[in-house]
């Protein structure tokens, strides 16, 4: 599986007929239990962007050995709860690994922001020095990286059975333990990744 890096944004792009209108930002990519790729195995991406361009998302089902505090220590910023400081960072992608991104479900206007949903995903410092005052968002995750696709490539790669999508809810995306992710949102509409045969790759 190819990744390319898609820039945060809208497009009023069309590729190969798909119209905006077919997005399936705000939804959940789950892979197949057959996925060929071992870096997106038994992952839960949320879809941020998708259009005729391509689509981005972040992996919400990893966790990193990183801590926010270290995070925030590599910051030169101070959070006031000690609670904070030992939530987990989660892996995003491996489109950006140097990049920090706050998926989260507040209305404000955040700089650096992309809206999808009900969901925002914001890339500014401004929404970090937020969390370590206890003025930012109630619910979020931050994720290191994202994961893009190219035009069509999704398309090409739901063709072939490598994701399953499920729609997401911003209270099931905050309120699930990443670990448990992937099985309880294939769980959502009735499917068993324990019991799925093996379709990855057939038409």
């Amino acid at each position: 599986m190819h990744r390319v890096a898609t820039p945060p944004g809208r497009s009023t792009a069309y590729n190969g007929g798909m119209p905006l209108d077919a997005s399936l930002a705000g939804s959940l990519l789950l892979a197949m239990p057959g996925m060929d790729d071992p870096v997106f195995a038994r992952s839960a991406v949320l879809l941020c962007q998708h259009d005729g361009d391509g689509a981005l998302g972040v992996v919400l089902s990893r966790r990193t050995d990183i801590l926010l505090g270290e995070l925030f220590d590599q910051l030169g910023i101070e959070p006031e709860s000690r609670e904070l400081k030992g939530r987990p960072v989660l892996w995003g992608g491996p489109v950006h690994p140097d990049r920090g991104f706050v998926l989260h479900d507040d209305p404000r206007p955040w700089p650096s922001t992309l809206r999808f949903g009900g969901f925002g995903l914001t890339s500014s410092r401004e929404i970090l020095l937020a969390l370590a005052r206890n003025e930012g968002p109630a619910r979020f995750r931050v994720v290191i990286g994202h994961s893009g696709w190219g035009g069509e490539q999704l398309e090409a790669e739901l063709a072939h059975n490598a994701w399953l999508t499920v729609p997401a809810t911003e209270g099931f995306v905050f309120e699930t333990d990443p670990e448990l992710l992937w099985q309880s949102a294939a769980g959502r509409i009735g499917v068993d990744m324990a019991r799925m045969a093996d379709y990855s790759g057939r038409a």
